[in-house]
């Protein structure tokens, strides 16, 4: 159940193949990139016995052919592999190359990749892990972008909090204050009840003993 045939293409151009077994398969390949859409995803199609499967992203396709029984699983984690290893060598001229301009130096690359997926059994495990990479890298990120939330949410609390401080400092000063004014208000209030009070006596008195108490003294 092995992988017997690769690409890379941009739109109906092929820029590299390699194939490990006979066939018209590069025919039929032909036709199928012609109705592959434009836009990135992935897709299979079944042909007789075997399976075309195909990534595309960024306008560049990733194709493959293999048996109808070989996982999907494996197939697209060969695809993934051949993108990345591609990515790094010519991403700078895939959008400009000419058809199979890139075939001499790309084809050893897929003839190594369909070899070993097609001969080494932990293969398969092998994309697992990657998976599980990925996904923990997602997690990270995930991770670390809530802790950044979070701590954004603790320096706006902290902030919030010394606001609050503040306020409740200005309170306390304007509470003592509002009291030592309502205490000399008290005080003055009280005196000048004191001073009333004994402004009344002193006429009271005046009235029945006269300006010099004399009448109070006789």
């Amino acid at each position: 159940m092995p992988i017997l045939y690769a690409l890379v293409a941009r739109g109906k151009n092929v820029l590299a193949e390699y194939t490990s077994a006979q066939g018209n398969f590069p025919t039929v390949t032909r036709v199928l990139l012609s109705k592959i859409p434009e836009q990135d995803g992935k897709m299979s199609y079944v042909y007789d016995n075997h399976v075309f499967h195909y990534i595309v992203d960024n306008g560049i396709t990733f194709l493959c052919m293999a048996d109808e029984g070989m996982k999907r699983r494996l197939t697209f984690a060969f695809l993934d592999e051949i993108k990345a290893i591609w990515r790094q060598d010519f991403a700078s001229v895939e959008q400009t190359a000419l058809a199979f301009s890139l075939n001499d130096q790309f084809s050893p690359v897929l003839r190594q990749q369909i070899h070993i997926y097609n001969t080494n059994p932990s293969a398969d495990n092998i994309s697992r892990v990657k998976a599980q990479i990925e996904n923990v890298k997602d997690v990270m990120v995930d991770n670390i972008e809530r802790v950044l939330e979070r701590g954004e949410k603790i320096e706006l609390l902290v902030d919030k909090t010394d606001r609050l401080s503040h306020q409740a400092f200005k309170f306390e000063k304007t509470s003592r204050h509002l009291k030592r004014s309502m205490y000399c208000k008290k005080v003055k209030m009280y005196a000048l009840i004191f001073v009333v009070v004994g402004l009344i006596a002193f006429f009271i008195a005046a009235m029945f003993c006269g300006i010099n108490f004399k009448r109070c003294k006789d």
